[in-house]
C-alpha cells in the first residue's frame, strides 16, 4: 500500500517572544524567525526601561552618581557599588582602609551567591525543575536578611562609600554569617543531587548554546559564560582590587562552552566565593572603615570632620558631598570590576569640575544579550529559554 506523502512548501514565519517574559530579568523581545521548529534568525531587542544612567551621572557629583549605581544589576546591586567606587577612588586617588577593603571583599561574594542562587533558582525553573527553585530561595533570603542588618536595605543598599564603606559590621552579623558559610557547602550539595546528573536537566543543557572559547572571545563574553567555554580571565584574579589579593581562591573553568559548562562553573563560583568569605572572617583586622581623605557622602564619621561640617549638640553636622574636594584631575580613566554576570566597567572623561563630563558603563549584560543570536541560530526554539536563562542577563543593565 502507498502511503501519500504531503508536498508542502517551505515556509519561514515568525514569532515574538516578549517583552514581557517570566524567564526573562526585566522586559526582552526577541523577534524569531522559524522554519518548523528551528531558529533561522533571532533578533533581541532592548530599549523598554528608558533608564539612561550613564546621563544622569554627568549632572551628579561622583558621590551623589553612587546611587544610580544600585539599579544597574539590581540582583547583585552591592557588587555594582563596589565596582564604581573602586572606579572613583582610582580616578580620585583616594585610599581605602585594610578593614573596609576586607568588609567590601565579604558584601562582594555575598552578592554573587545571591545572584547566582537566584539565577540556578530561575534557570531550574525555565527548564522544569521547581524544587530547586525553592530550596535555592532558602538560603538567598538568609544572605538579604545579612545585607538588611548590615545596611537597612535588602536590595538597593547603597552601603560602600568612596573611601570605604558606611558602618562597621557588628559580632552578630559576623556569627551569623560564620554560621551561613559553616552551612552552605552541604547546600551546595543538596542542590547538585537533584539536577547534576537528572536525566532531565542533562538532555537540555549538555552540547545545547555551544560557544567555543575563541567565538566567546570574539562576542565580548565574560564571567561564567565565558570561563565555561575554557577561557582563564577574572578580574578579582588578575587585576585584583579592594582585598582580593590577600586571599586564596581558583577561577572554575569549563571545557565544552555548553550550557551545562556554564552550570557547572557557577556552582564551583559559589564554593569559590564560600572559600573566600571564611577567609575574611578569618583575616578581619581592627581599624577604620572610612578613610581620612575619603569625601562623605551623608554625613561625616569623624569628630573633627563634624564639626567643619557644622555639627551642633543637635545634630550630627550638614552634608558634604564631593563638590568640595579639594583638586579633581583632568583625564579619562577606566577601571572594571568582576561582578557575579561578569566585566562591569566605568569610563570617566573628568573635565575638574566635581562631575563626570561623559561617563560609559560597560555592563556584562548588554553585551551578552547581544550574543543571542549566535549561539540560538541553527537551534530549536524550545532551547531558546535555556539559552537566554545561560547567559544570566538582567535587563536593567542593558537599557541605559
Amino acid at each position: 500500500m502507498e502511503i501519500p506523502v504531503a508536498d508542502g512548501e517551505s515556509e519561514r514565519y515568525t514569532v515574538r517572544m516578549g517583552p514581557q517574559h517570566p524567564a526573562t530579568h526585566g522586559v526582552l523581545r526577541v523577534d524569531l524567525e522559524l522554519d518548523g521548529e528551528t531558529i533561522m534568525k533571532c533578533t533581541p531587542h532592548v530599549g523598554y526601561l528608558h533608564r539612561g544612567f550613564d546621563k544622569l551621572a554627568e549632572h551628579r557629583t561622583y558621590a551623589q552618581a553612587l546611587i544610580l549605581t544600585d539599579r544597574l544589576d539590581y540582583i547583585a546591586a552591592m557588587a555594582n557599588n563596589v565596582g564604581y567606587c573602586v572606579a572613583v577612588e582610582q580616578l580620585l586617588d583616594i585610599p581605602v582602609p585594610l578593614r573596609a577593603k576586607y568588609i567590601r571583599t565579604m558584601v562582594c561574594e555575598m552578592s554573587r551567591i545571591c545572584s547566582h542562587l537566584l539565577w540556578l533558582a530561575t534557570h531550574a525553573l525555565d527548564i522544569g525543575a521547581m524544587t530547586v527553585f525553592l530550596w535555592c530561595f532558602r538560603e538567598r533570603e538568609i544572605l538579604l536578611e545579612l545585607f538588611e542588618e548590615l545596611c537597612g536595605a535588602r536590595l538597593t543598599f547603597s552601603y560602600p562609600r568612596l573611601g570605604g564603606v558606611r558602618q562597621d559590621v557588628t559580632p552578630h552579623f559576623m556569627e551569623k554569617l560564620q554560621r551561613f558559610v559553616n552551612e552552605f557547602p552541604g547546600r551546595i550539595e543538596e542542590y547538585e543531587t537533584l539536577i547534576d546528573k537528572n536525566r532531565i536537566w542533562l538532555k537540555r543543557t549538555v552540547g545545547v548554546g555551544v560557544v567555543s572559547g575563541e567565538k566567546a572571545l570574539e562576542l565580548g563574553l565574560t564571567g561564567a559564560s565565558l570561563r565555561g567555554s575554557g577561557i582563564d580571565y577574572d578580574i578579582r584574579k588578575h587585576r585584583p582590587y579592594d582585598a582580593y589579593d590577600l586571599v586564596e581562591f581558583e577561577v572554575p573553568l569549563g571545557t565544552d562552552g555548553d550550557i551545562y559548562a556554564r552550570y557547572r562553573c557557577r556552582m564551583e563560583e559559589m564554593r569559590q566565593s564560600n572559600r573566600i568569605l571564611q577567609q575574611c572572617l578569618d583575616q578581619l583586622v581592627p581599624g577604620p572603615i572610612v578613610s581620612e581623605e575619603a569625601p562623605d557622602l551623608v554625613m561625616p564619621l569623624q569628630g573633627h570632620r563634624k564639626q567643619e561640617a557644622g555639627a551642633t549638640r543637635f545634630g550630627t553636622g550638614l552634608v558634604r558631598l564631593l563638590d568640595e574636594y579639594d583638586q579633581f584631575p583632568v583625564g579619562d580613566l577606566y577601571v572594571s570590576t568582576e561582578v557575579p554576570k561578569g566585566e562591569l566597567g566605568f569610563y570617566f572623561i573628568s573635565d575638574g569640575s566635581g562631575r563626570p563630563y561623559r561617563m560609559h558603563i560597560r555592563s556584562p549584560s548588554f553585551i551578552h544579550v547581544g550574543a543571542l543570536p549566535t549561539i540560538t541560530e541553527g537551534g530549536l526554539i524550545a532551547d531558546l529559554i535555556a539559552n537566554i536563562g545561560t547567559l544570566d542577563v538582567v535587563l536593567g543593565e542593558c537599557d541605559r
